[in-house]
Formats: C-alpha cells, structure tokens, sequence
C-alpha cells in the first residue's frame, strides 16, 4: 500500500475541494420548516389586520396554530434561548407585579430543579389557557415590568416591544439588524463583565496580567488566567471570570478543567489566592456543573453590587 505524499494530499483538499456541506435531506428539511414559519407569520399579520392589534389575538395563534409559538419569536427576533431563561427568571423569582403579569399563580408548582425545555412550554401553552395569556402578556406588556427592564440587557429588552406586531418597517428592520449584530454585540468587549473587575483593581491601583500557564495534568495545554494579580512573576491573586448566559455541555468539561487548574495552582504557587467570578443564569440552571465550578476556588464572586464592594474588600486586606 502506497501511502500519499504531502502533496498528493494537499492537492487532494485543493482539487475535490466541495467548498460548502451540504446534505439535501437536512437542508429540505429547513427549507420546509422557512417556508412554515413565513407562511405563520402572514397568517398572524392579515388576522392583526382584520381584527387589530389586541391580546386575543396573539393567545388564539400560539394555542391554536402550530407552531405559533415560533412565529411570534421570530417577528419579535427573541431566540428561544433567550425565551427558556427568561421563563426561568420568572419561575425563580418573586416580584409581586411580574407574577400578576404573566399568572404565575396558575403555572406548575413544583421547585425549580430544571430548566423547562421549548416543548414543556408548547405544550402548558395548548393546555393552560392562563399560562399562555401570561406569555402573550410578556410580550405586549413585559417592556413595562421594572423587574424585566432591570434583568435584561437592553439589546434583549428592545425585542419586548408591542409594534414588532405592526409589522412595520422600521421595527422589522429593528429586528433584522439585532439578527445581524447579536453576534458582534456579544464580543465587543465593553459587553464583557471583565471591565468591571478591571475597573475595581484600577480604583484599588493594582496591576494585572493575562498570562499562560502551561499545566501537564490539563494535556500542557496552555491555560490564559484571565486576571493574575500584580503579575506572572509573583502572583498573589488569580481570577478568572465565567459569566454564562446561555447552556452548553461544554460547562460540565469547564468547570473539571478549572478543578485541574485549582490543584495546579496550589501546587506550584501555595500562597495564591484563586477566585472565580461566576455568574448568568446559565450557570443558575446548570447546577450540578455550577457546584463542581465554584469547588475549584477559594473565593467565589457574583456581579451583584454587594458581592463587589466584598470583592474590594478583599482586595485591600490582601494588598495592605
């Protein structure tokens, strides 16, 4: 058996090159599912134009029209990502006005140990009215919650708004353009919550560096700490910052690798200080990675105004 050469493979990639994937049953698939949810949302505008913009309306699509549902986040452009934390925010918290909204008092009572999925939801939708009539309150008035206008960041906020079912010009192109930048929205860093912490140690006049440390026990693959405390050289504090908004497997392997590090750490830097700011309801729903996450740190800190000033507290009897 011949075994190619380097440039029998090259050519290879570079020839047969297919340039994108493409798998006809998956993309008829979606295709199907477009041209579905395109032909809900006209049926949802001519009924608003019929019989105008009221609640009844809104409530009758989503429980009496499949997938109505996904016609309304799709006009709206609120991802059912951004839907399942948000149900459950509500679930989790008391505040008397938000309850009232959305009925909270007519939904399942049972303590929270999971994060409901899209298709729990469909289906309370179709079979309580006063659930559903609590979603569709959500959307025509939830802009008007001071609970919601606090939690949400205002790209998220900005979808609650009552003339997405207008269908207007400008609050399509709204839409459309938060489709678009979400992505750079999420990655400019004055979106990131590191800022804060490095606004702290700027107020506290201290240094830091981003630096790798090459663990063996993690397969010596370069570890960035996000924040190491006044340098490389001579830690004293090290922290890194997960602040998850979203649910990915990936949390589970995350919070085994930081374990790795904690251990790495204390080994070969016994007097450093390893803190973890972890925070976003992510990790509120992922429980079991969130206890194996905050195992790996001495000290663990949220976003919360309080949990700061204890976190600049530490800093100043660290660095007397």
């Amino acid at each position: 058996m011949r075994y190619p050469s380097l440039e029998d493979k090259f050519n290879t990639v570079i020839s047969q090159n297919t340039f994108y994937f493409q798998n006809e049953k998956h993309e008829d698939y979606y295709e199907g599912h477009i041209s579905s949810i395109a032909q809900n949302i006209f049926l949802l505008r001519n009924k608003i134009e019929t019989k105008g913009l009221k609640e009844s309306i809104l409530l009758e699509h989503i429980t009496e029209v499949e997938d109505g549902l996904d016609a309304v986040l799709t006009i709206t452009g609120f991802s059912k990502e951004s839907l399942l934390r948000l149900v459950t925010f509500i679930r989790v918290t008391e505040d008397e006005i938000l309850s009232k909204l959305v009925n909270k008092d007519a939904w399942p009572s049972e303590a929270f140990g999971s994060e409901w999925g899209l298709n729990k939801i469909k289906a309370l939708i179709k079979k309580n009215k006063k659930f559903a009539d609590g979603v569709v309150n959500l959307f025509f008035k939830g802009s008007t919650i001071p609970v919601i206008k606090k939690v949400l960041p205002l790209f998220e906020f900005k979808k609650l708004d009552i003339n997405k079912f207008s269908f207007s010009i400008e609050s399509l192109v709204d839409t459309i353009i938060r489709y678009k930048t979400k992505g750079a929205y999420k990655a400019e860093k004055e979106g990131n919550p590191e800022v804060v912490i490095e606004q702290i140690l700027a107020d506290n006049k201290l240094t830091f560096e981003r630096g790798k440390f090459k663990i063996p026990e993690a397969g010596n693959i370069p570890r960035t700490m996000d924040f190491i405390i006044p340098n490389k050289t001579k830690p004293r504090l090290i922290i890194e910052c997960s602040y998850s908004v979203t649910t990915a497997s990936g949390m589970g392997d995350k919070a085994k690798t930081e374990k790795t590090v904690a251990d790495y750490l204390k080994k070969n830097y016994p007097g450093v200080v390893f803190i973890g700011f972890v925070d976003g309801i992510g990790w509120y729903v992922r429980r079991g990675d969130l206890k194996r996450m905050v195992a790996a740190y001495d000290f663990v800190y949220t976003f919360d105004p309080d949990e700061l000033q204890e976190f600049g507290e530490l800093l100043k009897v660290t660095f007397k």
